[in-house]
């Protein structure tokens, strides 16, 4: 059968796919061994991996082959025939065998960073080229790579040729009208794999592991880069649009926050009230890249990675029960500074049309504070600096630094030490100019290639996760004994977070201990150090911060102050760009595209979780989550999420 099919004038295309099949069961093997401490590894589990992702595989392929189809019907014989012609195809043909194993190499860097297949964030990298390479090539033996994917590439180029495999494809005599119903038989499979294909094969694995494998990662780029905007209406569960808004109104007001816009059934504005006398404090939101609970000893962990931020917190305002929105630094400032959940797809940072959105920028602005974006990047990465010079801030990135005020810096930033120095020197300038000040500061060291000065902790660089949480570790407690010498210390909030975990992949759909993150706030004179063990969502934190400052203001946060809060009000919200999840009393919520919702009792432990699916949740709990993203979504499409005149 396969002579048969090498003797005609698509052999090559037949044999391409025999090699692009093998090669994506051999990515696919590789990226199983790596995650089998997390995989079921019954028989059934994985024959399911593997025959799911041969579909897959033959999906992809079916793709891959249009454009190719296309030129093989139409190319005369005299000329395919061609020496020239000839040496022309086995060229291209060499290129494209090369491109499959360097995407084979791809998918296990990205596999080893996020532990899944390519996704939006693959997407977004194919734009941020300059920051991706860079670090690709601090992190990896890019050399031995690329040396290593031509040795590959040659050897199974040289098998071919010596089983003269695509000879007899250059021998084969065509009609146009053979070619024709030839090329339009194999041009039917993509056709209607298009029309019926998407990734809920592979996404109705329970064990995330599973479905992420289950994948091909050609596939799972294109699909990303097609639905980075996941229709919610057509896509989820939802409510009549008056219900879910009314839901939403009565959940976020009350007492102290009443509604503002009674007759106006799509306004969820409330004037929050505080008693007494408003404080005038600086506030800075010092906010640390991937940093997982899990790395402190509070939380559990023993490699002593976080001396300094473990005794901070011992001597703030922490709490121990918080949770990421998301699993993006976009995702975590969108949550921090606009304090609202998850919708599908992209975060706010990134979307068009973001400017002037209610924000803590615009309502510390309007108390006359001097607000600031402080990175040590570039901030037009992840289109950030547009984002915060849109709603409230002015922004100061690496563009801005001097020479002399960088001791290392790596592809994504400075050393988080020379950061930390410009945020004193930025804190100074408005102090010195009578101004409060409200800065949000965004780290970059503990992120791949972990690079940092030497000398600074026991773990040389570049020194891993580990290395890079200790050295973040070093540079906020030398941060905070400089700002301790200072006037403008002892009125400032420290607001100590993080964006996100280090990783989200679990073997649920949502591992919930995959979201949990730290929050301290550090202020001696003016906060009674304690630990909260309520459960907080990341959109939690910026009116949490404005209940400790007793601010009263027009509200349209999705957040409430929790130290005001009653059990019964508090909630989670976690997701990535297609599951939506919500928290309450225990129990995950999880919201996934075609209109399917599933069911979890989780418990909680220190660095552990476990959860239980359930066929039938909470209808009650099940309507609260439909209700807080459908309407966090319809206010982002009818514009009602901009700032209060």
């Amino acid at each position: 059968m396969m002579q048969k099919l090498l003797a005609t004038r698509f052999g090559g295309l037949y044999l391409y796919g025999l090699v692009f099949v093998v090669l994506a069961f051999v990515i696919r093997l590789v990226l199983f061994a790596g995650a089998i401490h997390d995989l079921e590894l019954s028989v059934s589990a994985i024959l399911r991996i593997f025959a799911t992702g041969f579909f897959y595989d033959l999906v992809a392929f079916s793709y891959f082959t249009i454009f190719f189809v296309i030129l093989l019907i139409f190319i005369p014989n005299r000329i395919f025939r061609h020496p020239a012609h000839r040496s022309f195809y086995q060229f291209i043909y060499f290129i494209f065998i090369y491109i499959l194993i360097f995407n084979g190499v791809s998918e296990w860097i990205f596999w080893d960073e996020f532990g899944v297949r390519y996704n939006f964030i693959a997407v977004d990298y194919l734009v941020y080229t300059t920051e991706v390479i860079g670090n690709i090539r601090q992190s990896y033996p890019v050399p031995a790579l690329l040396t290593g994917i031509l040795l590959a590439t040659a050897g199974i180029w040289w098998l071919i040729r010596k089983k003269g495999w695509l000879l007899p494809a250059f021998e084969a005599e065509s009609t146009l009208r053979e070619r024709a119903w030839h090329g339009g038989l194999l041009l039917i499979a993509p056709l209607l794999f298009y029309a019926t294909v998407d990734h809920s094969l592979a996404e109705s694995n329970r064990n995330r592991f599973h479905a992420e494998l289950a994948k091909n990662g050609i596939y799972a780029i294109f699909s990303a880069f097609l639905n980075n905007e996941l229709e919610f209406d057509r896509f989820y569960l939802k409510l009549e649009e008056r219900e879910a808004f009314a839901r939403v109104r009565k959940l976020l007001s009350g007492p102290q926050a009443p509604l503002m816009g009674r007759d106006d059934p799509l306004d969820i504005t409330r004037a929050v009230r505080y008693e007494g006398a408003e404080k005038r404090l600086n506030v800075i939101y010092l906010t640390i890249e991937s940093m997982s609970a899990e790395y402190m000893a509070l939380f559990g962990n023993r490699g002593g990675l976080t001396p300094n931020m473990d005794r901070i917190a011992r001597e703030s305002l922490t709490f121990t029960n918080l949770y990421a929105t998301g699993t993006r630094t976009d995702r975590g400032m969108e949550s921090i500074v606009l304090s609202v959940p998850p919708t599908p797809g992209r975060s706010k940072v990134k979307r068009p049309n973001n400017e002037d959105l209610f924000s803590a920028g615009f309502l510390f602005k309007q108390r006359g504070y001097d607000t600031r974006f402080i990175y040590g990047g570039y901030g037009y990465f992840d289109n950030m600096n547009y984002f915060f010079g849109h709603n409230g801030f002015d922004v100061v990135d690496r563009t801005q630094l001097d020479a002399s005020e960088i001791t290392m810096e790596n592809v994504w930033g400075v050393a988080d030490e020379d950061l930390f120095r410009r945020v004193i020197k930025e804190a100074d300038r408005a102090h010195g100019a009578g101004k409060f000040f409200f800065h949000f500061v965004m780290t970059t060291s503990n992120h791949r290639p972990f690079t940092y000065p030497d000398g600074r902790i026991d773990i040389p660089s570049p020194g891993g996760r580990e290395g890079g949480v200790k050295y973040t570790d070093w540079a906020i407690g030398k941060f905070l004994e400089q700002a301790r010498t200072h006037p403008w210390f002892d009125d400032t909030l420290f607001v100590i977070m993080a964006d996100h975990c280090a990783g989200s992949a679990g073997k649920t759909e949502l591992p919930v201990v995959k979201y949990h993150i730290p929050l301290m706030i550090h202020s001696p004179r003016h906060i009674e150090p304690r630990m909260v063990d309520f459960l907080t969502s990341q959109v939690d934190i910026t009116p949490t911060v404005l209940g400790l400052l007793n601010w009263s203001h027009a509200s349209r946060f999705f957040g409430q102050d929790v130290l005001r809060s009653t059990p019964e009000s508090r909630r989670a919200f976690v997701g990535t760009y297609q599951k939506l999840g919500y928290i309450k009393n225990n129990f995950l919520t999880v919201l996934s595209p075609l209109q399917k919702s599933s069911y979890y009792r989780f418990e909680r432990g220190i660095g552990k979780e476990r959860q239980e699916r359930f066929n039938q949740g909470d209808e009650e709990s099940r309507k609260e989550a439909i209700a807080f993203y459908q309407t966090a979504n319809s206010m982002r499409l009818r514009g009602l999420d901009k700032k209060i005149p």
